[in-house]
């Protein structure tokens, strides 16, 4: 499966011109009233595939398999550019054997305005981190005590309501802060990996869909 799945990639990649990818975007994710909602394994943003992330069947579909030490995704695309609310959600599966520290989503900037959606590996299972950095403020959410089973599929969504954060995981509250912070401007998204290649994911990761609102657990995508 893996071996089909890795050669099915390679030959898209390779027909496509230097100005598409293998990406799925519904929306213009520049128009701050779009939707953009992405199926990783048929991405179609400018991009850059860094070692040899696989397709794999999974129970929604396909998803892209990365192995946590040299797979990720690098797109041109900021779909949280300008937004000042936003919900940001991810259907993946978190699997077993990764490093500690894990990005699996990094939209905007390598080091300076940034959002950054990681976990935490440990042998009793991950925990989420949502991270977000904007001039001279940021804000971390996260608490090692909401552990979750790796090897299973699950939703996170992480939401912005003008400054008041959440992160829920399979339609559950588990942490909210406040911070009041300007918009981000500009960058790139990576997935899989931070965008400067360290901190690398092991799982797989379905779809993706930024919305330009903070939406309510009823309106989240189907899981």
């Amino acid at each position: 499966m893996f071996r089909t799945g890795l050669l099915i990639m390679f030959i898209s990649v390779l027909s496509l011109t230097p100005n598409q990818t293998i990406m799925k975007q519904k929306n213009n994710a520049d128009s701050k009233s779009a939707v953009t909602e992405w199926i990783v394994s048929n991405l179609k943003e400018k991009m850059k595939v860094v070692g040899k992330p696989l397709t794999m069947k999974c129970k929604y579909g396909e998803a892209v398999s990365f192995n946590g030490s040299s797979d990720g995704i690098l797109l041109e695309s900021m779909p949280l550019a300008g937004l000042e609310q936003f919900t940001i959600e991810l259907i993946f599966q978190p699997q077993s054997g990764g490093n500690f520290e894990q990005r699996f989503f990094h939209c905007g900037e390598v080091q300076s305005d940034r959002v950054l959606l990681e976990l935490r590996a440990t042998p009793a299972g991950w925990y989420s981190d949502a991270f977000i950095k904007t001039g001279d403020d940021q804000m971390a959410l996260i608490d090692p005590g909401l552990l979750h089973p790796f090897d299973s599929w699950y939703h996170l969504a992480y939401i912005n309501d003008n400054g008041k954060f959440s992160v829920y995981v399979n339609g559950r509250k588990e942490l909210e802060g406040f911070l009041k912070c300007a918009p981000l401007k500009s960058g790139n998204t990576s997935l899989g990996m931070r965008q400067n290649e360290v901190s690398w994911f092991r799982g797989s990761i379905y779809e993706i869909r930024v919305s330009p609102k903070a939406l309510r657990p009823d309106d989240f995508l189907k899981y």
